[in-house]
């Protein structure tokens, strides 16, 4: 069977509620991806974990309990997302539980999965002793040879099933081959990195100068930063098959399951007008140009008065859009257009920028603005930029998840972002444009004291962070720091990522030599002016 996941094969658990599907699903991840509740039916929607055992890779997929008729309208949706996890499997895990015993709704689904083309592995769950492992015996009359008791919350019989999905598992693709050497390659790259064997190489330095981009000129000892390089250099080799992520989030009940459904073409999230319907983090790679990208799913981000009083699974689905958000490296912040831009959705705006990561604005339900004029978005994003001046940076775009209308641009918008967060300014560049800035506006007196500027340098990327050394760190006023991250994104760009300066006080920094500098065009094609920044730059 071909696999939908980029030639890793996917390996499907099923089975019907409360037998512990999601604690077997944390426990193969080694992490706690999915909610669990000593309750039915708390997952709903497929949730997909990569994860590797005995050097082979594949794909866990949680599902929600597989029944029969559900009565509830979202339950209905629940059971098709099974099946399309049943659908797609290479490899399915039917989990039942040593504990209750053989019921009549293991049987109908034993009966529902006898139709399935992949092999089938019978999981026998809460076998946590001798007994119950005795007891699971039964299960084996549902004419499955393979049949395994575990206990997926302590471990107990996890190593042997792991071993068993491996062997049921079709033979490796040239995909996964190939991806293994590219692997391989990057890991023995960032080894020798690492080892101080190579050079580190910084991207998107055009000088063939010095590593500093500062035309021959001594660069200056700053702690940390060539380490924090060299780090980034590898990490980048060593990452370089890993897609963007980009993650949906904003209030319940604003699209962001309907966006992402609109994406893939097909139904991957269950969409209900009741709030908070999704609960977990839900990753999906979808193909994109020549690459791919993750799209995660989240739930919608409550206030923190009716998180605390609400149910369990509210609480963790918010704690699980957060991490979600943490991982990502765009997030596309989902606005109602009829509701407009609340205080909520600033909220979560904020929770972005804190994490350093990239934002898109999707206003959507853009089809029920009624009586829009050519103008009418031009209105909106007026609102927003007055309403939340700290999200001038992102990109807004109009949308329907509905009808589909422009749910493409934010993909496109993603990925521009994606690339901006990734950019790295030389150093002599860099210096250039601070003393352009000082230049025309010196910083601020404060206290009767004007602190100067001496040197910038990039530190690292993703989110852009630039160190400033200053005779007085502290003394540099928040405005002057906005009007510098203004020049900076003025001359390099950065839309759609917040960009974060560091200012440190001048100690043990050598400073570099100001004739080589000097000798450097600026960019407007005029040479360096005596300014306040020019003065400073008086070796010591």
């Amino acid at each position: 069977m071909a696999s939908a996941r980029g030639g890793i094969p996917i390996v499907a658990i099923v089975g019907r509620p409360n037998v512990g599907k999601s604690t077997l699903f944390n426990r193969i991840l080694g992490s706690r991806t999915a909610i669990v509740e000593d309750r039915a039916r708390t997952t709903r929607d497929r949730l997909y974990g990569d994860t590797e055992w005995n050097g082979r890779r594949f794909v866990v997929v949680d599902t929600g309990g597989l029944e029969l008729d559900p009565d509830d309208p979202i339950e209905a949706r629940v059971q098709e997302q099974a099946r399309l996890a049943i659908g797609e499997a290479d490899v399915i895990l039917f989990m039942v539980d040593a504990m209750t015993g053989l019921t009549p709704a293991d049987l109908e689904a034993a009966r529902i999965l006898r139709r399935a083309t992949a092999p089938v592995i019978v999981v026998v769950n809460k076998a946590d002793n001798e007994k119950r492992e005795l007891e699971g015996a039964e299960f084996h009359q549902l004419g499955w040879e393979e049949t395994y008791a575990i206990s997926a919350t302590h471990g107990r019989g996890t190593g042997d099933l792991l071993d068993a999905i491996v062997w049921a598992l079709p033979p490796e693709s040239e995909i996964e081959l190939a991806r293994k050497a590219r692997e391989a390659e990057a890991d023995a790259w960032a080894e020798e990195v690492a080892a101080g064997h190579l050079d580190p190489f910084v991207v998107g330095d055009p000088e063939a100068g010095d590593a500093d981009g500062s035309d021959g000129a001594e660069g200056p000892d700053l702690d940390g930063v060539d380490a924090e390089a060299a780090k980034w250099d590898a990490a980048m080799a060593a990452d370089a098959d890993e897609p963007a992520a980009i993650a949906f989030v904003g209030r319940p009940n604003v699209g962001k399951s309907s966006l992402l459904n609109a994406l893939l073409g097909e139904d991957r999230a269950i969409v209900s007008e009741i709030p908070g319907t999704t609960r977990d983090a839900i990753d999906t790679r979808l193909a994109w140009g020549r690459s791919e990208v993750v799209l995660i799913d989240t739930a919608g981000i409550r206030r923190r008065g009716k998180v605390a009083g609400g149910p369990a699974a509210e609480k963790y689905s918010t704690l699980r859009a957060l991490h979600a958000l943490s991982r990502a490296d765009i997030a596309v912040l989902v606005v109602d257009a009829v509701e407009g831009l609340t205080s909520q959705d600033a909220h979560v705006a904020g929770y972005v920028i804190e994490e350093g990561k990239g934002l898109v604005i999707a206003v959507n339900k853009w089809d029920l603005v009624e009586e829009k004029t050519d103008k009418t978005f031009d209105q909106y994003v007026e609102w927003i930029r007055n309403d939340v001046p700290f999200l001038d940076f992102a990109p807004i775009v109009s949308i329907s998840a509905k009808t589909g209308q422009r749910v493409g641009r934010v993909l496109e918008a993603a990925i521009d972002i994606w690339g901006e967060r990734r950019k790295r300014i030389s150093t002599g560049e860099l210096n250039r444009v601070l003393i352009s800035a000082t230049d025309r506006t010196p910083p601020p007196p404060v206290r009767g004291h004007r602190p100067k500027l001496f040197y910038a340098t990039q530190a690292s990327v993703a989110p852009p962070t630039f160190i400033f050394f200053a005779s007085d760190a502290s003394a540099v006023h928040f405005s002057y720091r906005r009007y510098l991250e203004n020049r900076l994104r003025e001359q390099f760009g950065f839309d759609g990522t917040p960009i974060r300066l560091v200012f440190r006080d001048r100690t043990s920094v050598k400073l570099p030599r100001r004739k080589k500098l000097r000798s450097a065009p600026v960019a407007s094609g005029k040479g360096p002016r005596r300014g306040t920044a020019g003065r400073a730059r008086k070796p010591s």
